[in-house]
């Protein structure tokens, strides 16, 4: 059996997925709030023979929960997220979480993203803001007060370190366990008039590109020599005559 052709694939297999991955990471390096996606790689033994093989698994991937940097907007809907926190904001099938703090006021002066989905409140309510009473002013704790007048709170939720993240929606993701309201806020709160950026280390990710790439040659050298091999041995072991 030819275990190095197998193992050779194998790598391509997963050197793909992280070429893949660190692309998107690249595409996004300028999206606010993005979390950039990290592949855990593992080898699987296979008993072949006497002796065990290491294939490479195409690994596991999960988004990055580093802060990104935080950049200075002045503008009365923008918030930044400080701590291990997310902004609630709801989604098709139940709340999703992101750390883009851009927001803006419809017309009925209900708070929402820029990408249309309804900024969420403590308990996981819509906010609902005057449209006629001007900008608001947004505290550490997300308390919002438009004049003197106390409308609300964004909802600020911490995600259990051992809930699985995926992308949802636009910018924002689903958790496996549900986030709880912050009460804390010693630690985590927002900033006004601030907007986090991608969590994406650019240099880090070009890095990776150029490495993945160089792995995806040698591996395809590797499944070369291994198919020429095979070859030759068939040769050798056919019919002569």
């Amino acid at each position: 059996m030819q275990n190095g052709l197998y193992v050779a694939l194998s790598s391509q297999i997963a050197l793909e997925k992280r070429l893949t991955t660190t692309a998107n990471n690249v595409a996004n390096m300028a999206t606010s709030g993005f979390r950039a996606e990290e592949t855990r790689f593992a080898a699987l033994l296979a008993q072949a023979g006497k002796g065990a093989v290491a294939f490479v698994g195409t690994g596991d991937t999960y988004l990055s929960r580093a802060a990104g940097p935080a950049s200075k907007t002045d503008g009365a809907l923008d918030v930044a997220v400080q701590g291990d926190a997310w902004l609630g904001v709801g989604g098709p099938s139940g709340p999703l979480y992101t750390r883009d703090g851009r927001m803006a006021m419809d017309a009925t002066g209900q708070l929402r993203t820029l990408a249309g989905q309804p900024v969420l409140d403590p308990g996981g309510s819509p906010l609902l803001l005057d449209p006629q009473a001007g900008p608001p002013t947004i505290g550490r704790d997300g308390s919002i007060v438009q004049g003197t007048t106390p409308v609300g709170a964004l909802g600020l939720f911490t995600l259990d370190p051992k809930a699985a993240l995926s992308r949802a929606a636009t910018n924002a993701v689903s958790a496996s366990l549900p986030g709880r309201p912050v009460q804390d806020f010693t630690a985590i709160g927002v900033v006004q008039g601030f907007v986090e950026g991608s969590n994406v280390n650019p240099i880090l990710e070009m890095t990776k590109l150029i490495t993945v790439q160089r792995a995806f040659e040698s591996a395809a050298a590797a499944t070369s020599e291994a198919e020429s091999s095979l070859q030759g041995a068939i040769k050798s072991l056919g019919p002569q005559g």
